[in-house]
Formats: structure tokens, sequence, C-alpha cells
């Protein structure tokens, strides 16, 4: 019977918190929250596709950089 209890008070204590989740301080926020429709979803999906392309290719360049060119560069360095 203690399992029961435990799991009864869990369940009791979850339901306090979402009664109350719209009068805390996200309260305004979730009630204003609306699903994106298609169009938006798509156009946010993209943009976030872009921007993680992006930081791969600028770290990608990097990592050539610093694998070709730096070994190259520290050897003219040490070379003078």
């Amino acid at each position: 019977m203690a399992w029961f209890d435990r799991v009864r008070k869990a369940q009791d204590t979850l339901d306090g918190r979402l009664k109350t989740m719209g009068h805390g301080k996200y309260g305004r926020i979730l009630r204003m929250a609306r699903k994106p429709d298609t169009d938006e979803y798509v156009k946010v999906l993209q943009i976030t596709a872009l921007g993680a392309a992006l930081i791969g290719v600028v770290g990608f360049i990097i990592y050539i950089f610093f694998t070709q060119a730096g070994p190259w560069i520290w050897n003219q360095l040490q070379g003078l």
C-alpha cells in the first residue's frame, strides 16, 4: 500500500503544479503561445538548418586551416 500512496502523492503534486502553471512568471507567455502554421514552421526549420550548416562550414574551414596551413606557418616561423 505504501507504493500506491507514493504514486498518489506524486500525482497530486504534479496536478497542483499544472493548475498553477498559467499563473506564475511564464503564465502570460503560455497563454499567448500558439501552434505555428506549416509555413511558419518550414521557415524556422530552413533558417535553423542554414545556421547549423554555416557553423559547420566555418568549423571545417578552421579545422583545415590548423591542420594544413598551421604547421606550414609554424615551420616558416621556426626557420627564421
